[in-house]
């Protein structure tokens, strides 16, 4: 039987369940096992230099890209008169 990484839990508020912290070390000892943990539980690790936090390994989720066209749907204000001009003072209109 594998044993575990000796890891102790993120005391961080956001997911405590969910995170742990492993030396950097042992995460170089323990990276595949690591990898394939992760994939599967979605736990994620903090990797740590003396006590320092300087990688996280997290899931990989996919984001979909949105295409060129329709990318900018719902973000304009609603205009009633588009093409009317704004009412207001520009400096081309300064003398």
């Amino acid at each position: 039987m594998a044993k575990r990484p000796t890891t102790r839990p993120n005391t961080s508020p956001r997911k405590p369940w969910a995170e742990t912290r492993i030396a950097a070390a042992e995460f170089k000892a323990k990276c595949l096992e690591l990898m394939e943990r992760v994939r599967e539980t979605g736990v994620e690790y903090t990797v740590t230099k003396h006590g320092t936090p300087v990688a996280k390994l997290v899931p990989y989720s996919e984001r979909g890209r949105k295409g060129l066209f329709g990318s900018m749907q719902g973000t304009v204000l609603n205009y009633e008169r588009p093409f009317d001009s704004i009412d207001g003072e520009y400096d081309i209109d300064r003398d």
